[in-house]
């Protein structure tokens, strides 16, 4: 348990298909936010506490909570890499506005298919402007969350990738590690390197067909990292899995911190005991990543599952808006959860306060204006419990 508390006002998230799109064309730079012209303090690497309770910067030793967004796609569900050509200016808005309004980590999605053309050949294209945004993340004062293997416009993955064995899909996936880390290996804005967002296995007696599973709001953001556990342990298979991968980053960049985002299933199925973080799988992680979507009447039930990923390690909740539950709710959640947890990171997605201000906005656009006004609004507290925690 961690020994702090916060109170954390609520948090409400519009559904982002909902809403109009900002865009701008190459050639039409929007406005740069106030911040993003000051000067920005040099990023220093961040590192797990030695007690396991909190991260710190390695040479000042001084608290980092991670606070920040989701910036997976835009209002048209389009992701990062369908757009970071074409409207680069867009994205140099983004990241001012994202420190604008008090973040100091992004979480960005990388899709398998945009970075790999075949099974053993990198995307260079896609690798340089990964290694510019790595610049313009840095340039603005902000981490970098860097989750890969993404699979998540189901049309868009090669015929060959999907079709593969769990041995040859494996490759691919260390190939694709081994590119970004040796992209990103010397970039001071790299908070961590996240495996897969929200991998599964499949039952025991039960072999599946399908790499993917289900969809939400037209994509796929969890996927089995094996269809068939054939007589072995999920235990064991998550283990090999996780080391593979590990390795593969470990061959080009052994400074940054390695996590998996996981669904807590311990919130879905009481009792459960976690896979990716159990003793057996998490030796190689630097630090827990959850997925946490509090249900209503439920708050308890919640935190009880919170506390079974408290390993040892820091502990990040990765995602979070109130999809089952009222915004007093989640309040109460993130609340309480600050006894656990070190960091939390929300979501944007590209239209700023004032656009949503606009006198004819719809409901999910006034409930996008308030969530960012509250996060800008309880920076100042996230810095005074940083505060806190160093007079420790």
């Amino acid at each position: 348990m961690r020994p702090y508390h916060v109170t954390i006002a609520a948090v409400f998230l519009a559904i982002p298909a909902c809403l109009p799109q900002f865009c701008c064309t190459p050639d039409t730079y929007p406005r740069t936010p106030q911040s993003a012209t000051a000067a920005t303090p040099r990023l220093e690497l961040i590192r797990p506490a030695p007690d396991g309770t909190r991260f710190v910067g390695a040479e000042s030793g001084a608290t980092f909570i991670p606070w920040g967004f989701n910036y997976d796609h835009d209002a048209d569900g389009r992701l990062l890499e369908d757009y970071w050509f074409q409207r680069w200016p867009t994205v140099v808005h983004d990241f001012g506005e994202m420190k604008a309004l008090g973040a100091n980590v992004v979480r960005i999605h990388l899709q398998t298919a945009k970075f790999m053309n075949t099974p053993s050949e990198p995307n260079q294209v896609a690798l340089n402007q990964l290694a510019r945004l790595l610049k313009l993340a840095a340039k603005t004062g902000l981490y970098l969350d860097i989750t890969g293997l993404g699979c998540y416009h189901k049309a868009e993955l090669p015929r060959w990738y999907d079709s593969m064995s769990e041995a040859a899909r494996w490759d691919v996936q260390a190939l694709f590690w081994e590119a970004v880390a040796a992209t990103c290996a010397h970039s001071p804005a790299v908070f961590c390197y996240d495996l897969m967002n929200e991998p599964v296995l499949p039952g025991a007696d039960k072999p599946e067909k399908e790499w993917l599973v289900g969809e939400f709001a037209g994509k796929n953001f969890v996927q089995r990292i094996t269809l068939d556990l054939a007589g072995r342990t999920r235990q064991n298979v998550a283990k090999d899995w996780v080391e593979r991968l590990v390795a593969a980053i470990r061959k080009h960049d052994r400074r940054h911190m390695i996590t998996v985002g996981v669904i807590p299933w311990a919130y879905t199925f009481p009792g459960a005991r976690p896979l990716f973080y159990s003793h057996t799988v998490a030796a190689k992680l630097d630090f827990v990543s959850v997925h946490f979507y509090p249900e209503k009447g439920m708050l308890d039930k919640a935190l009880n599952a919170l506390a079974v990923y408290d390993i040892g390690k820091p502990l990040v909740v990765e995602e979070m808006f109130p999809l089952k539950c009222g915004t007093d709710e989640l309040d109460a959640f993130i609340d309480a959860s600050a006894r656990i947890a070190d960091g939390w990171i929300g979501f944007y997605w590209g239209k700023t306060i004032e656009e949503y201000s606009k006198p004819d906005i719809d409901l999910p656009g006034a409930i996008t204006r308030d969530w960012l006004k509250y996060f800008k609004a309880k920076t100042p507290d996230i810095l005074h419990l940083r505060s806190e925690l160093d007079g420790l």
